[in-house]
């Protein structure tokens, strides 16, 4: 069935329970497990930022990718603690959106499946705020697991 499976980690409070179900699938499937955070630089790119801030951005990108490496180490951790095998991959880009990011990363390391989260933003939130989980569904070519935010209704 699956084999390599790219479990998207942003830090949220889903977090645990996408960590969660990727282990439970890799130990049941006997697949590996690539852990992977895409940084969204293209804020630092826009050039008001770099103007008003020309000697941080790389010193805030540099901070991003610390952060992230940490916290994927953890996330890894628990990963190994359950006897799978993992990877940690740090993605990041000043000119595409994460789920293209993402996609790319997936594609790269040829993973079977790619598992997210998904915050369940509705109306004018997910508007301003996008839904990468919705990109991914749209513009992806891999198997695509969603891990919900909530429980269905009874």
């Amino acid at each position: 069935m699956y084999k390599r499976i790219m479990v998207a980690l942003d830090q949220s409070f889903m977090t645990g329970r996408v960590l969660e179900t990727a282990i439970e699938l890799a130990k049941s499937t006997g697949a590996r497990i690539a852990i992977c955070h895409a940084i969204d630089e293209t804020i630092l790119a826009q050039r008001e930022v770099a103007m008003m801030l020309p000697n941080s951005v790389g010193k805030t990108e540099a901070r991003l990718r610390l952060g992230a490496e940490g916290f994927l180490g953890k996330a890894a951790e628990t990963v190994r603690a359950a006897g799978v095998e993992v990877e940690i991959k740090v993605v990041e880009s000043e000119q595409k959106h994460v789920s293209d990011m993402l996609i790319d990363a997936a594609a790269e390391w040829h993973a079977d499946l790619l598992v997210v989260g998904t915050h369940g933003r509705r109306g004018i939130e997910r508007y301003f705020v996008g839904s990468v989980a919705e990109r991914l569904v749209r513009k992806g070519r891999r198997s695509l697991l969603l891990v919900r935010s909530e429980e269905p209704d009874a």
